[in-house]
């Protein structure tokens, strides 16, 4: 497929907001394409293989299916069957092939077996799922079975010897189901009747593969043919579980944020009394100055690493308008179960397109901060923006593709996609973020930014603290809290994203998302305030990963669910898996790093300008 082919799929993708894209009807008896997409090991949702990589019934000349831009880049590679489907008309069992199993061929047969291997195929849009074939053992039980996340079982590291006899589905019936010339439902189940046991070590043999088409009618219009696969996700009782959670965490926030505003509140009235009563004092008498007044002198200094601090800004405030944009067409129906690879698609394009948030934000933080809106190192801060995160998620792409390739995995995206989205990042991303960094440097210049205290010459020293009070212990509980509000709703996208189900809640997506932006900023202001009031001016860091270190807890949590709540195994698995990850805890840090820090900023700004520095 070439880079013109992905484009026109992603414009297909944004233009399709909410309704699904309209399908012809058929007439009597008309053929339907049955295309088969991949195969895999259930346990590994990144491992994905051509339909055709085993030696199923093949058409003579492979026709391949025209995909768009985000169906590439989930791993899909549909290719035509020999199965002719017609529409409304019952096949009895019918033969589809035979085919010659040496020994080879065989052994892949069994191994596909073993490690549990599932097929996707697609009629007329509607994803049909079934397995390759099933496991019997004899004696000694040598598979082994975990209860995963996605709702099934996956084999784990099975033994094959003498003791394990493998079966291979050789018959496939299709039920489907039409509504006024539409296809509403399709399923496939193997037959156990019809099974063929793949010896180790075996003969040639000739195996039989057959079907059987099964149609009905249903009173379910076309545009709810998918609500299946959405009720599919989620059990109307664990439906109900799910929001109960939810609520439950977003009161326990609004509690937590109104008692702390009411605490902070009148701690910060307190302080703004003791301070105007020192002002008040008649010459001669001692002022008694402490406290966060006592280091107005500092909190404004630009800190060390600042234009790193403010390329990071932009970078997180690119990534969190993405997220926004992307929640936003999530709750408009954009990402409907029958629209493949939407996600995907529009995270790229979209990505692209915000680019120039990026470089304002850090173009006009860096001139406003360190004061250099005409000079200074803005053109390295701007550069350093717009590679702070594409170029490391390269680095780590290129490692995991290199792996894909050399498993022959469909997860390996070809050289056209490649170059489409580098393509996209060097023609639409980089002169966006440049745009956006004159616009933010223009911008600075013209509204100034004035500290309300002078900065010191000489920067003042930070007395000793106990270490509860230290940078390790205030980012552990900056992100411990935000987390807690979180993981519930996390286990879910985990399920998602890592597994087979399907994710639709997107109302509840938006209320937790609420929550953790609330709970990051308001812990993040929090903990600026304990800090300046021990007389620690270096706020300016401490805000940024305070805010951020809830992607350090999401990494953390990606480590259990790997280990404990999965049956995930083997490199290629388990690279993807902690390779992306720590891309996306570093997206989240980033994001949460700028509420974290312009909460923070804010309310330094505020306090400051409440009291009379000299």
């Amino acid at each position: 497929m070439g880079p013109v082919g992905e484009m026109g799929g992603v414009l297909r993708v944004l233009l399709a907001l909410s309704a699904p894209l309209a399908a012809a009807a058929y007439e009597q008896g008309e053929q339907i394409p049955l295309y088969a997409n991949k195969v895999g090991p259930f346990a590994n949702p990144s491992e994905l293989y051509q339909y055709y990589s085993l030696p199923f019934c093949r058409p003579t000349e492979i026709e391949e299916k025209w995909l768009d831009l985000g169906e590439v880049l989930k791993g899909d590679r549909a290719h035509k069957t020999l199965y002719e489907i017609k529409y409304g008309e019952d096949v009895q069992p019918r033969p589809l092939c035979t085919v010659t199993l040496d020994a080879d061929k065989a052994a892949r047969f069994r191994q596909a077996i073993a490690d549990d291997y599932y097929f996707e195929m697609m009629l007329d849009e509607l994803p049909i799922w079934g397995y390759v074939g099933e496991l019997e053992t004899v004696g000694p039980t040598l598979r082994t079975t975990d209860e995963t996340a996605t709702g099934g079982n996956s084999s784990s590291d099975v033994a094959l010897d003498g003791a394990s006899r493998a079966f291979l589905f050789t018959h496939l019936d299709f039920a489907l189901a039409h509504n006024g010339g539409r296809v509403i439902e399709a399923n496939v189940t193997a037959d156990p009747l019809h099974r063929t046991e793949i010896g180790a070590g075996a003969a040639a043999m000739l195996v039989e593969f057959t079907y059987s088409v099964r149609w009905s009618a249903t009173d379910v219009p076309f545009e709810r043919r998918l609500d299946r696969s959405s009720k599919y996700a989620m059990m109307p009782l664990s439906l109900e579980i799910h929001w109960l959670s939810i609520i439950n965490s977003f009161v326990l926030v609004l509690l937590l944020v109104g008692f702390l505003t009411v605490i902070l509140m009148r701690v910060l009235k307190n302080d703004f009394s003791r301070y105007t009563r020192a002002d008040q004092l008649d010459e001669g008498e001692d002022e008694d100055e402490s406290g966060w007044k006592l280091v107005h002198g500092d909190v404004f200094r630009f800190p060390h690493y600042g234009s790193l601090l403010c390329a990071l800004l932009g970078t997180g405030a690119q990534l969190l308008a993405l997220v926004v944009a992307m929640l936003c067409l999530a709750l408009m129906n954009t990402f409907y179960p029958g629209n493949r690879g939407a996600v995907y698609s529009a995270a790229v394009v979209l990505y692209a397109l915000t680019a120039g948030i990026a470089g304002f934000i850090s173009a006009a933080s860096y001139a406003h901060l360190s004061g250099s809106a005409g000079g200074g190192r803005w053109a390295f801060n701007l550069v350093l923006a717009a590679c702070l995160y594409p170029c490391p998620f390269f680095a780590v792409f290129c490692v995991l593709n290199s792996i894909a390739i050399g498993y022959d995995s469909t997860a390996a995206l070809p050289f056209g996609t490649i170059l489409l989205v580098v393509l996209l990042w060097a023609l639409v991303s980089l002169p966006l973020a440049v745009l956006g960094g004159l616009a933010g440097r223009a911008w600075a210049a013209r509204s100034p930014f004035e500290p309300p205290c002078r900065t010191s010459k000489i920067p003042r020293e930070v007395p000793p603290m106990p270490w509860y009070r230290q940078a390790p212990s205030q980012v552990f509980m900056a992100g411990f809290l935000p987390f807690s509000a979180i993981y519930i709703e996390l286990h879910y996208i985990f399920a998602s994203v890592w597994g087979h189900k399907l994710y639709t809640l997107y109302g509840v997506l938006a209320i937790a998302s609420v929550m953790l932006v609330l709970v990051t900023a308001f812990i993040t202001i929090a903990l600026t305030y304990f800090q300046l009031a021990i007389e620690d001016h270096r706020w300016w860091w401490r805000s940024f990963f305070s805010g951020g270190s809830t992607g350090i807890f999401v990494f953390g949590y990606s480590l259990f669910y790997y280990f404990e709540r999965s049956a995930m195994s083997g490199l290629m698995q388990t690279s993807f898996f902690f390779g992306y990850m720590a891309m996306m805890s570093y997206a989240a840090f980033a994001m949460l790093g700028v509420i974290g820090f312009f909460s923070a900023f804010a309310f330094v700004s505020r306090i400051y300008r409440a009291i009379k520095c000299d």
